[in-house]
């Protein structure tokens, strides 16, 4: 077998891929190439934009050495198949209904496998193969930012159904309130509140972590975000009895401001499970997506995928 394996994170607005040495578990910082993707664009500027940033990694690490590439990718997506289903999104419409695995195999002209899982699965395998959550067998990952990503692991595999976890093993879509889980634990939320409470427009959290140093009510957001994560998280993280939560993302940035409340919320609901924040960052759903070109990872998840 050969022992390199290319992963990819493929973002909103760029795409990112590097080597990981499968037998050692290293992961190549200088065979790292990131691009950025109009996702807006026709489906053949981006596919040459994913392929030229591949080509940029197959050549630091030479076609010889490579097992083939893994890719974590966004959702709606026939991951076992490698067909975008990118109908009811803005994001890659382009691509709905085209067999990416075989547009980029022509293009990259590689007889190699390319395989495919959810982007918060990659992310979560990731960081239970590599980093925060290698030392546990079950563990729960999100990703805090543009949307809400999660995925549960157990032995470093995603699960996707059963009575412990939610529907499509996953928690963006469950109702929280008013609405749903990911209205209120991405970005959008507390721009909306930030607007309700100050009457003022921002972009992100970056903006509100910065008015918190100095204002009483953008630091209550954040100690209203964190009361709401603990109350969320609470049933799944006793449910799946998890032993570690991780969170990544944008968000994650600004954990001093929510982290206490959220910690103190899952304590007063006696969960026990430990949090810690990512330790690959953008670089867990490579790691993840390359675990896939394993011949005995690949045979755990592969029946995984239709479900994803």
């Amino acid at each position: 077998m050969s022992k390199y394996a290319i992963g990819v994170d493929v973002g909103g607005s760029h795409l990112s891929c590097a080597a990981v040495d499968l037998d050692k578990q290293v992961f190549f910082e200088n065979s790292f190439c990131t691009i950025s993707v109009d996702n807006k664009a026709s489906s053949n500027e981006i596919l040459s934009r994913w392929t030229e940033a591949l080509l940029q990694t197959i050549q630091i690490i030479g076609s010889e050495n490579l097992a083939g590439i893994g890719f974590g990718m966004p959702g709606p997506f026939e991951y076992d198949n490698g067909i975008a289903r990118f109908a009811q999104v803005e994001k890659y419409y382009s691509l709905n209904g085209i067999d990416v695995a075989h547009e980029l195999s022509n293009r990259l002209n590689l007889a190699l496998p390319l395989r495919f899982m959810n982007d918060a699965s990659a992310f979560a395998a990731g960081e239970a193969w590599m980093g925060s959550a290698s030392n546990v067998d079950r563990s729960i990952s999100v990703t805090l930012g543009t949307g809400f990503g999660s995925a549960f692991i157990v032995n470093g595999v995603p699960v996707v159904d059963g009575e412990h976890v939610p529907r499509l093993g996953c928690v963006w879509h469950l109702p929280y309130k008013g609405g749903i889980a990911d209205d209120y634990f991405s970005t959008r939320w507390f721009v909306k509140r930030y607007r309700e409470m100050s009457g003022l427009e921002v972009e992100g959290v970056r903006s509100i972590a910065d008015a918190s140093l100095t204002s009483e009510s953008a630091m209550s957001l954040f100690i209203e975000y964190g009361n709401n994560m603990g109350e969320f998280f609470s049933p799944w993280l006793k449910k799946f009895e998890a032993g570690v939560l991780v969170i990544g993302g944008n968000i994650a940035g600004a954990y001093n401001l929510f982290g206490p409340a959220f910690e103190g919320a899952l304590m007063k609901n006696g969960v026990e499970t430990e949090i810690r924040l990512s330790s690959l960052k953008e670089d867990a759903a490579i790691i993840g997506s390359a675990r896939m070109l394993d011949p005995e990872y690949w045979h755990k998840i592969k029946p995984i995928l239709p479900k994803m």
